[in-house]
């Protein structure tokens, strides 16, 4: 990749790994289960979360989709925070499609929603109101900084879910960053959901596709729901083999995208006239502001970076002048340094003096 682009961890591209193992898939007709580089996916991925199923489906919008439809039906309710990917930026399919209704809480800083909320959100036995029959978390959360959201949390909703005879579905469209993060399993971490979708197109470098992995009613649902929506895909291995490369391999080294996304946070704290928060980088996402010492706009800041840098990154609010990075498999710790230089270089000519100066 020539520019050096942290919008997003979508951006990556597939390794040279797995350019020759998509060039070389055995493939067969998935809709008839005859694709054995996707079957050999989705056995893959049932038995990392060990859950009993698991289904290849073309996005992590459409893993969202196909898992809150399996679990609700039309008129039903599920709980899922303000700032959730599912609630925010999926065009709100499970309304457009199924019928069924967000009730949207508050999330904190660390990506969770608080108990008490969840408890609270959950319906009576009332003629008047919808049923409530899904929770979903998001791990990690986008919306907090990337925040992993820790086991001990997961089960108490997962219990709280249970208690109620509700559903528990995560939104782990980087859940492996999330595990990397916490020192743990996927399949420790998501032990009480009941739908976990994966995304293997961000951090783990596959081109296209996600999977869900979950019960075999579940994921039987859900297989129903994908065709239902177009989703039926035929000579499909030929994407599989390179998911299959990104759950077994690329899964392992996202500390390193961790670290880079820390040296970045730490190096670009260490400028003035740039602010970020340290406390909130605990994954392969992190936030920087220009305070109110330099006087450069948003919008030629941008320009700079790209034009004389070729670095690209990502608004988070204009008005606030707040940037969102993202480090990947494509970010390395050399470009960590140039990205530091370079906002550095474009920051000092428009510095305020101080008196401390």
């Amino acid at each position: 990749m020539n520019m050096i682009d942290l919008r997003s961890d979508t951006v990556t591209q597939p390794t040279p790994a797995m350019r020759e193992a998509m060039a070389n898939a055995a493939v067969g007709d998935d809709v008839y289960g005859e694709d054995p580089t996707i079957n050999a996916l989705q056995e893959t991925a049932a038995r990392m979360f060990n859950k009993e199923a698991a289904l290849f489906v073309a996005s992590g919008t459409m893993g969202n989709l196909c898992s809150v439809l399996a679990h609700c039906q039309r008129g039903d309710e599920f709980i899922v925070g303000k700032q959730a990917h599912i609630f925010r930026y999926e065009a709100g399919s499970a309304a457009m499609y199924g019928g069924i209704q967000p009730n949207t809480l508050e999330v904190h800083a660390d990506g969770t929603m608080a108990l008490e909320d969840i408890r609270a959100a959950i319906r009576p036995d009332n003629p008047h109101d919808p049923i409530s029959r899904l929770i979903c978390l998001e791990n990690t959360h986008g919306g907090a900084s990337g925040a992993p959201v820790p086991k001990s949390y997961i089960a108490q909703v997962g219990s709280i879910a249970r208690k109620h005879g509700l559903k528990l579905h995560i939104d782990g469209a980087r859940i492996f960053n999330a595990a990397t993060a916490l020192n743990t399993s996927v399949a420790d971490l998501c032990a009480d959901a009941d739908t976990v979708s994966v995304c293997l197109s961000k951090g783990l470098c596959a081109p296209v596709g996600s999977v869900i992995v979950g019960s075999k009613p579940a994921i039987a649902r859900a297989f129903r729901v994908r065709k239902s929506v177009g989703g039926a895909m035929r000579q499909a291995g030929i994407l599989a083999a390179a998911g299959l490369i990104a759950l077994t391999e690329m899964s392992k080294r996202l500390h390193e995208d961790h670290a880079n996304a820390r040296a970045l946070a730490e190096g670009l704290a260490a400028i003035p006239g740039v602010d970020a928060d340290l406390e909130r980088v605990r994954t392969n996402m992190l936030f920087m502001r220009l305070n109110e010492r330099t006087t450069i706009s948003a919008e030629q800041f941008m320009k700079e970076l790209q034009q004389r840098y070729g670095i690209i990154i990502r608004p988070y609010s204009v008005t606030d002048r707040s940037f969102r990075l993202v480090t990947h498999y494509w970010i390395t710790a050399e470009h960590v340094g140039q990205v530091i230089d370079a906002v550095r270089a474009i920051v000092a000519p428009g510095l305020r003096s101080t008196a401390a100066d």
